[in-house]
């Protein structure tokens, strides 16, 4: 896989919440691209909708155990 993929709930637990945050951006971007890709009929991959869409989850997990622990 020539793109590395931030998925592993281990990974990003170790990020800080500006880190967290700015990958959420990036994914977010290319969950509309990809959105946009299926619309036009031009999507290879379709797995990748959904790994990316589960990265976003587990992203706002993690936001969400970090801001607990703050509190």
């Amino acid at each position: 896989m020539a793109k590395k993929d931030v998925g592993a709930v281990s990974e990003l637990r170790t990020m800080t919440p500006d880190q967290l945050t700015d990958e959420m951006v990036k994914l977010k971007k290319e969950q509309f691209n990809l959105r946009f890709q299926k619309a036009t009929g031009q999507l290879e991959k379709t797995a990748r909708v959904r790994i990316v869409r589960r990265t976003i989850a587990k992203i706002n997990t993690v936001l969400g155990e970090k801001s607990r622990a703050k509190a």
